[in-house]
């Protein structure tokens, strides 16, 4: 007889794991959009705001975003319009023009992550020695799930 019948059963496949990962991203990226719209800015035009921790050259946006320089254009061109970014010259290149968030962009993003109720009642349900386990593990992953821009 086999004894594998009496064994406890295996953690989640891959497959739920992705399935469970996908759930989470879809429900963060509804909640943001939502607090996006609050202040007027289409969840793209937020995830600009989100990007620009420092310069970031316009094509950059672009990969970044996984569309077309054209759009990106449009993008920065509203946000510009509303005094949230602003084009600057590359101090390496002066051909490329760099995005970078103004104080007001930089406000209003964290006012849209601050006002994400749906994904911090979620981590509320998280200890804080879960909220760290969690972390360390999505840390762990993210290298190996971001494309390495540098490259």
């Amino acid at each position: 007889m086999s004894t594998t019948s009496t064994q406890a059963p295996h953690g989640p496949t891959k497959l739920r794991l992705l399935e469970l990962l996908a759930a989470i991203g879809t429900a963060q990226w509804r909640d943001f959009a939502a607090a996006a719209a609050r202040y007027g800015l289409t969840s793209t035009q937020a995830r600009v705001l989100a990007q620009l921790e420092g310069p970031v050259p316009m094509r950059g946006l672009a990969t970044l975003l996984v569309c077309d320089a054209s759009n990106v254009t449009g993008i920065v061109d509203r946000l510009e319009a509303r005094e949230l970014v602003r084009r600057e010259p590359s101090a390496v290149d002066r051909r490329v023009k760099n995005v970078v968030a103004t104080d007001a962009g930089r406000d209003i993003i964290r006012r849209v992550r601050e006002e994400m109720q749906a994904t911090h009642g979620a981590l509320d349900a998280l200890d804080e020695a879960e909220r760290a386990t969690l972390y360390a593990l999505l840390e762990r992953l993210r290298p190996s799930m971001e494309r390495d821009d540098a490259s």
